[in-house]
């Protein structure tokens, strides 16, 4: 695996889906959660690829891939003239399928009844650069459409679910909050990585399990309660202790998202750019 693959996220991620509902959900497991959230469409899928394929999008990957990432505010040493060419001579393509990328959902923390394991965050796809780069593309439906909100280095989304689809298929997730990646498969939540064998265990745990442990370490962390009220959400702390849960807000609105995240907008289009902290 090359080092870009090996590269994680510096903050939590934006939980994009509208949770507005969940303000006032219980903090208290109630009864049991539906099992797997529902499969976005493949045309849903289609219609994200093609945005991603857009000229405009094309020609920003170009430019993030010649400046390895590096937000444009951010100096490089790079003269324009120098970075166009290098933009163009990166070629980005699409490489592989467009996923659904599932995140945690704020109701199966509350234990909310019928609220599944995660739900669908955005969708990923992974474009490569001709000198071996990799990025991943994320949209999100809005406003009747599907717009490109984020381009991070790496390619975890894809790569996870691939991982997934590989050991026997299930929903693959994320608990952004400790960079853990995990499958619901059979009944269970199965680790995919570290950070998710270090929460569950190597063999995984049963899904009234996981709800239990979610709900310790955020139950108290939803939208509606005192640390949410209090503005303490939004996220990894870059420095803290990765033995210990990180405090988190579920979810993030999206633009208070773009704040916490650090996330620089390209001039003229609705691109944004993040790079991924080297995993420690």
């Amino acid at each position: 695996m090359t080092k870009r693959q090996n590269i994680r996220r510096a903050a939590a991620t934006a939980v994009l889906a509208a949770a507005a509902a969940l303000a006032a959900a219980p903090l208290a497991q109630a009864d049991a959660p539906a099992a797997a959230p529902a499969a976005v469409p493949q045309s849903d899928l289609a219609a994200a690829r093609s945005a991603v394929q857009a000229p405009a999008v094309l020609d920003q990957l170009g430019h993030f891939f010649a400046r390895d990432g590096v937000p444009p505010s951010q100096p490089l040493g790079l003269s324009a003239a120098d970075e166009a060419k290098a933009a163009a001579q990166a070629a980005p393509h699409l490489t592989g399928a467009t996923v659904a990328v599932y995140t945690l959902d704020p109701g199966f923390v509350a234990g909310t009844k019928g609220a599944p394991v995660a739900r669908a965050d955005f969708t990923a796809t992974e474009v490569s650069a001709a000198d071996g780069q990799t990025a991943s593309v994320w949209t999100v439906r809005q406003n009747g459409g599907w717009q490109v909100v984020n381009i991070a280095s790496g390619s975890d989304e894809t790569d996870y679910a691939a991982r997934g689809a590989a050991g026997g298929g299930g929903t693959v997730f994320r608990e952004p909050q400790v960079n853990a990646w995990y499958v619901l498969r059979g009944g269970r939540v199965l680790p995919l990585d570290t950070e998710a064998r270090s929460s569950v265990g190597a063999g995984g745990v049963s899904l009234a399990a996981y709800q239990q442990l979610v709900h310790q370490r955020y139950g108290d962390k939803l939208p509606g309660s005192a640390y949410d009220k209090a503005g303490l959400g939004g996220g990894f702390s870059a420095t803290a202790d990765r033995s210990a849960p990180v405090p988190a807000r579920l979810p993030v609105p999206a633009v208070t998202a773009a704040a916490t995240l650090g996330v620089i907008a390209l001039t003229g289009t609705v691109l944004a750019v993040r790079r991924r902290q080297a995993r420690v």
